[in-house]
């Protein structure tokens, strides 16, 4: 029991790692704007979800999160974009591992992947107009922007941007779990038994 849990915090911290390390390899999309890039950090902690439960995988986002702005910094001085990082990468995850974790199968998670990229484009839209755009622009000193022009925002730039992120994250780990899907369900199993 004792091994299994060292072997479990282990494994968390090397997924933490990578994920960390797969933030700086982000690239923007163009039309959107420059500050909306893809990274493909959310891809370990969706692995950890899968082989170690929900809680690593929201401890690898965590983790991820806290580490970069410790070493990074953030341009508002408080760390906006990383909890706004946070919450799309565990509304991405939660629900892929719930879905996938019912129907358990390739289609299984296709299907599961499909719903956390619509989860997290959505309501991270609705964060984004109540509270992360409104926190930029009170941190950056910038003037608010008007509630159309806030909802413009959102469906021409945040929504699509996010829908694109999930579908590029989404195909990653579907291209991995093709190859790894037994190894990590046996992976799965072998932590669940112990």
């Amino acid at each position: 029991m004792k091994k299994n849990k060292v072997r479990g915090l282990v494994s968390i911290a090397m997924l933490s790692s990578i994920a960390y390390i797969l933030m700086f390899l982000n690239f923007p999309v163009p039309p959107f704007p420059a500050f909306l890039k893809i990274d493909f950090s959310d891809v370990p902690a969706l692995i950890g979800a899968i082989v170690l439960g929900p809680m690593a995988g929201v401890l690898i986002e965590l983790m991820k999160n806290v580490l970069d702005y410790f070493i990074k910094g953030s341009e508002t001085g408080v760390p906006v974009g990383h909890i706004a990082n946070f919450l799309a990468g565990i509304l991405y995850i939660l629900p892929t591992y719930y879905v996938y974790n019912k129907l358990k199968s390739k289609k299984g998670m296709t299907v599961a992947l499909v719903l956390g990229t619509t989860i997290m484009a959505v309501v991270m839209s609705v964060l984004n107009y109540l509270i992360i755009l409104p926190a930029y622009t009170f941190f950056l000193n910038m003037p608010a922007m008007s509630g159309p022009e806030v909802k413009e925002y959102i469906v021409a730039g945040i929504l699509p941007f996010n829908l694109i992120k999930g579908v590029a994250m989404s195909v990653l780990f579907m291209i991995l779990f093709t190859k790894l899907g037994t190894w990590l369900n046996k992976q799965a199993a072998s932590f669940r038994l112990n």
